[in-house]
């Protein structure tokens, strides 16, 4: 079983939402589908209520930092 995931590991969901989501640039993405990818990932047991703008923009900035990783 995953570990659970909290708003506050926004490296590790950056790692998950690029393996769930290799081709998708994360800097295209809305704030309102990050928020639904993020709670829809296996693991995640916090409270959907407690995301916030900051806590997305780093989970973006998480994300897109796997994403350029991954373009090589």
């Amino acid at each position: 079983m995953p570990r659970e995931i909290m708003w506050t590991d926004s490296e590790e969901i950056g790692i998950q939402l690029q393996e769930k989501y290799p081709d998708l640039d994360p800097l295209t993405v809305r704030f309102t589908d990050l928020h639904k990818y993020v709670t829809e990932l296996d693991g995640f047991a916090d409270d959907p209520a407690k995301s916030n703008e900051s806590r997305l923009e780093a989970i973006q900035m998480a994300w897109h930092e796997e994403f350029e990783d991954a373009k090589g």
